[in-house]
């Protein structure tokens, strides 16, 4: 009888224990594919990528492979938010809000620096930001 009231119990305990699923959103309005504190570009400059030849060329990148699907190309737009050089380590680019209006996407970006007296590395790093945007409408980056 005690071994079958423990047994009862261990599997009413089994089946209460918390279960994680990762479930990825299809309709969310973005999606930060990759951020880097390595990697982007020598000068500070925001692109829309709109166009699927220009998509494409995303797809070479190591930190996007398989991130990116093929209807992906006619329902998405992308972005890619280069920070510039940085003389030390401590900075990131990333997305802050982004708000779909009747006619445009508004992207805020957010720029983190280190604090002063911080310790960082002491190294040139490029930080930059790849981000997918579940929508063809126009984008506006504030």
């Amino acid at each position: 009888m005690k071994k079958t009231v423990g047994l009862i119990l261990a599997l009413v305990m089994m089946s209460c224990a918390e279960t994680k699923k990762v479930v990825k959103e299809s309709n969310a309005l973005y999606e930060i594919l990759t951020q880097q504190d390595n990697g982007g570009a020598n000068i500070k400059f925001f692109e829309i990528l709109s166009e699927p030849n220009e998509i494409k060329m995303l797809q070479n990148d190591i930190h996007l492979k398989n991130k990116i699907a093929e209807s992906d190309l006619t329902k998405a737009n992308f972005l890619i938010l280069n920070m510039g050089e940085k003389n030390t380590g401590g900075y990131a680019i990333n997305v802050d809000n982004v708000v779909e209006t009747d006619k445009n996407i508004i992207v805020t970006v957010k720029e983190t620096v280190p604090e002063s007296g911080a310790m960082v590395s002491q190294s040139i790093v490029y930080p930059y930001c790849v981000v997918k945007i579940n929508s063809k409408k126009e984008i506006i980056i504030k």
